[in-house]
């Protein structure tokens, strides 16, 4: 079982930056690979980053790419999203995701076990 608590969501202007951090419970987060997805209101809810268990590999949704940054900590059990140059379609409910156990990272939201609450990001224009 993995417990995931999103923080760090809020209100920022349009070309702002905002950090997301991801804490998680259990002893086998290093061994999960790890996303974010974000869902706006009346969408479905979309990928938006991933990382593979060591941190190693990376991807990134085309709208986000060059833009966001994912990354972990395994020694602390956290995974972050760095945004930067926001945007107001950036707007949503973004939530952090943990994989099953030794697979290979995907852009598949259907390959995610856990999931968080979420933390709402806006982006005022």
């Amino acid at each position: 079982q993995v417990q995931l608590v999103e923080s760090g969501g809020g209100l920022v202007q349009a070309g702002g930056s905002l950090r997301l951090c991801c804490a998680a419970s259990g002893r086998t987060f290093s061994s999960r690979p790890m996303g974010w997805f974000r869902q706006a209101p009346g969408k479905e809810r979309e990928f938006v980053a991933a990382i593979s268990r060591s941190g190693g590999s990376t991807y990134y949704a085309d709208s986000v790419k060059d833009r966001f940054t994912i990354s972990r900590d395994n020694a602390n059990n956290t995974v972050a999203l760095q945004m930067n140059s926001l945007k107001s379609e950036d707007t949503g409910v973004y939530y952090c995701a943990a994989g099953r156990e030794w697979v290979r990272v995907t852009t598949n939201i259907n390959a995610y076990d856990y999931w968080g609450q979420g933390t709402q990001v806006t982006i005022s224009s």
